[in-house]
């Protein structure tokens, strides 16, 4: 499986599903080798994943994450084998343990210490029984992972990790935890936006949906961020967490996470007009892969 250099990242809750496959082929026609979506309390990433593979020829669609806390193991491993053998290879299952908030404030289910819930996950996908037509290579799994434990758990036990919302000192860090053969796909916000101030407003409001969550701000802190900088947004958070400005400093940013020992970057548009599911295409075409 080829992830290629450059991914994208983003939420098609928004989106139908006619226009969801319409920007997943033109995604495909930009160069980019892999799509991640997400899942929050939308649409199945599932039930999509299987509609984009089926509306594109050489896409990668990746789950950046499924919950594991929405599916017992067994029917994880029945969509991840299915999905592959339909789309001849082309899905990567991405799942995660979520946050505390979301899966018992939300979900009203209970909540498991994080590195041993993943863990006992994984040993019961692997033994978990499948009886239908297997996919012609095995499938790839990377799990979320943030911290060195779970990181290491990553490169142990699957293809490797999928941090959220870091930055490329971090992507050093988790290179250097899980070693040189694992997997390391960070995902990394961008707004194409060279003015401070205006980029920095248009990055506050997304950091926002993400500020109260305990493992994203645990791991600000282990990135040498401090509580003030987290609950106040500071320009030092933005600009640790973002990548802002011209075309040029962004692919910097982007070729940052690679030379730190990033395998794959996906990266997720801020669109200035603030609009839920639009899609920023001046960015995606200006960071193309086929206009590099």
């Amino acid at each position: 499986m080829n992830l290629g250099k450059l991914g994208v990242w983003y939420f098609f809750d928004g989106l139908t599903s006619e226009a969801a496959a319409q920007a997943a082929q033109r995604i495909e026609a930009l160069g980019y080798g892999t799509l991640w979506i997400p899942e929050t309390v939308g649409k199945s990433p599932v039930v999509t994943a299987a509609w984009l593979l089926s509306q594109t020829q050489s896409l990668n669609i990746a789950t950046g994450i499924i919950n594991i806390y929405h599916r017992e193991p067994g029917v994880t491993l029945a969509a991840q084998n299915s999905l592959c053998e339909q789309s001849g290879g082309r899905f990567l299952l991405g799942m995660g343990v979520s946050h505390k908030p979301l899966v018992e404030g939300v979900r009203g289910l209970n909540y498991g210490p994080p590195v041993a819930t993943m863990r006992s996950y994984l040993e019961k996908m692997v033994s978990s029984p499948y009886t239908g037509v297997m996919p012609a290579d095995q499938p790839k799994t990377v799990i979320a992972a943030l911290g060195p434990k779970m990181l290491a758990l990553a490169a142990e036990q699957t293809a490797g990790a999928h941090p959220y919302f870091s930055s490329p000192d971090h992507t050093a860090m988790a290179r250097s935890v899980m070693g040189p053969d694992a997997w390391l796909c960070p995902e990394q916000k961008v707004i194409l936006e060279t003015d401070p101030e205006k980029a920095r407003a248009l990055a506050k409001p997304v950091a926002g949906i993400y500020q109260k969550l305990p493992n994203y701000r645990n791991n600000w802190l282990r990135m040498g961020l401090t509580e003030d900088d987290i609950d106040q947004l500071s320009d030092k958070f933005i600009d640790t967490t973002f990548a802002w400005g011209s075309v040029e400093s962004i692919q910097a940013r982007i070729q940052a996470h690679l030379d730190a020992g990033a395998n794959h970057v996906c990266i997720q548009p801020v669109n200035p007009s603030g609009q839920f599911g639009e899609l920023h295409w001046e960015a995606l075409e200006a960071l193309a892969p086929v206009n590099a």
